[in-house]
């Protein structure tokens, strides 16, 4: 039981500024009614400065370690599986071999369900339970639906799940799996949610989809506050992050600002932000070498990793701000490139990487070969789920 703790969460409010708001946190609330932009968990960040961060010693090693600055309110139970805390990896065969000394990976695999989407899922159907939800639904490119569905069996509520009808095999099972229903849908994962929402609009169903309610990026925020734990309370100097709905970017850049709010990390030395795409959906790399604000829809996406498949992020302009306001910047990489480090992964230092997580070592070779990338710099890759369910591409 953690119930028994200070909450320092205290309302919503929208993420871009329009004025809208505050809102009360013990009520359901989804995108901004104002502008029908995502919405942020805030929190009385002045008050937080009387928690310690020594009081973590004694904890259990999962997310909810930072619960005090999570979407809880004081008497609420999260629904947990023992997500976070995942090992930060130094991988020295491989930093050697692209001239890295401190080349880490945050390896997210070892996550309930097989990747990082255990930890937006847990916030979000935490937050769903305690606000009375019975049914829970999302559309998904496979890994935030197999999420979704076992953490609303652990909630015990009904999960519906909407996913490409050319999903990989595996993702569907899975959800099954836990119990969840599942449409398969002609076309995206944009295609998906819009069947998803005309479904489940009539029938009174709580969203938990990408950014449209507050705590996916709540929960994917905790990468943050790990990686700064486990680097004793410093930060890398780049973070190479797969991006398709881009939760975990805005969310760690979210969680660095409220540890130095809090007094946990110095002001101003935070890791420059990179968001990794595939050349076959490039939303926000086309968005940022253009210098634009927002990166619209892409056509035609294409590519072997579901997860990038992301042709529009409702968050976008959020994603982009947080790779500027970091110096950072946004690469693209070739299906191939990931493909092949996957096995380089798995070769040179035992991690299981599914593409998305491949991608960031296919971006970091191009950083240093760009000499971005410096030899003395820590690095750290997230691999953001494992190879089981992409075991056809290795065949391939």
């Amino acid at each position: 039981m953690i119930s028994d703790f200070r909450s320092y969460f205290t309302h919503l409010e929208c993420s871009s500024g329009c004025g809208a708001g505050p809102f009360d946190p013990r009520e359901a609330h989804f995108l901004c009614p104002s502008c029908k932009l995502p919405m942020l968990a805030r929190y009385d960040l002045a008050a937080a400065r009387a928690w310690k961060k020594e009081s973590l010693t004694d904890r259990a090693p999962n997310m909810w370690r930072y619960r005090e600055l999570m979407p809880l309110i004081a008497g609420d139970e999260p629904v947990t599986l023992g997500e976070g805390f995942t090992p930060l990896i130094h991988a020295k065969r491989l930093g050697a071999s692209l001239g890295l000394d401190r080349l880490m990976i945050k390896d997210e695999s070892l996550n309930p369900t097989n990747s990082f989407k255990a930890r937006g899922l847990s916030a979000a159907i935490s937050r769903a339970k305690a606000l009375g939800a019975t049914t829970v639904f999302l559309p998904t490119a496979g890994n935030a639906g197999n999420a979704a569905a076992a953490y609303a069996a652990a909630a015990g509520i009904k999960c519906e799940v909407f996913i490409p009808q050319d999903a990989k095999q595996p993702f569907i099972d899975e959800c099954h799996l836990y119990g969840a229903n599942v449409t398969l849908v002609e076309g995206l994962i944009t295609d998906a949610g819009r069947v998803a929402t005309a479904t489940a609009k009539p029938r009174g169903w709580y969203e938990v989809s990408t950014f449209r309610e507050a705590g996916r990026a709540e929960g994917k925020k905790t990468m943050g506050y790990e990686l700064a734990e486990q680097l004793d309370w410093t930060l890398p100097d780049w973070i190479i992050y797969p991006t398709g709905g881009g939760t975990g970017l805005v969310g760690m850049w979210k969680a660095f600002a409220e540890m130095e709010a809090i007094g946990w990390l110095s002001s101003g030395r935070r890791p420059k932000m990179v968001s990794v795409q595939t050349e076959g959906c490039a939303p926000i790399i086309r968005a940022f070498g253009k210098g634009e604000e927002t990166a619209g829809t892409w056509e035609n996406a294409h590519t072997v990793a579901d997860g990038l498949r992301v042709p529009r992020a409702i968050a976008d302009f959020l994603i982009l701000r947080t790779i500027r306001e970091s110096g950072g910047t946004a690469v693209a990489v070739s299906d191939q490139q990931m493909v092949d480090d996957m096995k380089v992964m798995g070769r040179e230092e035992g991690v299981s990487a599914a593409p998305e997580g491949a991608a960031s070592l296919s971006a970091a070779r191009k950083l240093v070969a760009d000499g971005a990338i410096k030899k003395h710099q820590t690095v750290v890759l997230f691999n953001t789920g494992g190879a089981l369910k992409y075991l056809d591409l290795l065949r391939s």
